[in-house]
């Protein structure tokens, strides 16, 4: 695998998501909001999806090294962090919250089947992205809370 490939499968999704994170910090209204029980502070985010950008890159680059040729978990990768991005658009800048919601249980089911797919190939990358699944729930919670009590 050349260097360059290697370095875009690991960092893609760490800069698409510094990216959305630029895009979107003029329109974070997290603390203007009514939050649900457990909700954290405004900088656990930054924090944690940075480390689960730098977990979901390596686990891709795992991937990758074995499995060179492109196949259907390609597909889902990429669809996922598309999904995944998109929705701090859908609800940071669009402020539909309910469609966030729909949107944010897409990605849930997206994720669930990537990590299917990672464990069928490469385990270590499925378990690489076990803690992006149980934050994305979480996010799905909080999303949901948000909507009710907003």
């Amino acid at each position: 695998m050349k260097k360059i490939q290697a370095l875009f499968y690991l960092f893609l999704p760490v800069v698409l998501g510094g990216i959305v994170g630029f895009l979107i910090s003029g329109n974070i209204d997290y603390m203007s909001l009514k939050q649900p029980p457990l909700a954290p502070p405004k900088l656990a985010f930054p924090i944690a999806w940075t480390i689960i950008y730098i977990l979901m890159g390596i686990s891709y680059y795992l991937y990758k090294k074995d499995y060179p040729k492109r196949d259907t978990l390609d597909i889902v990768y990429y669809l996922q962090l598309f999904i995944n991005l998109l929705w701090s658009i859908i609800f940071f800048i669009f402020k539909t919250r309910l469609f966030a919601i729909i949107w944010i249980i897409l990605l849930d089911i997206v994720v669930i089947y990537m990590i299917y797919l990672f464990y069928q190939k490469k385990r270590i990358s499925a378990y690489l992205n076990i803690p992006y699944l149980l934050w994305i729930l979480f996010a799905t919670y909080l999303t949901i809370g948000i909507y009710l009590l907003n």
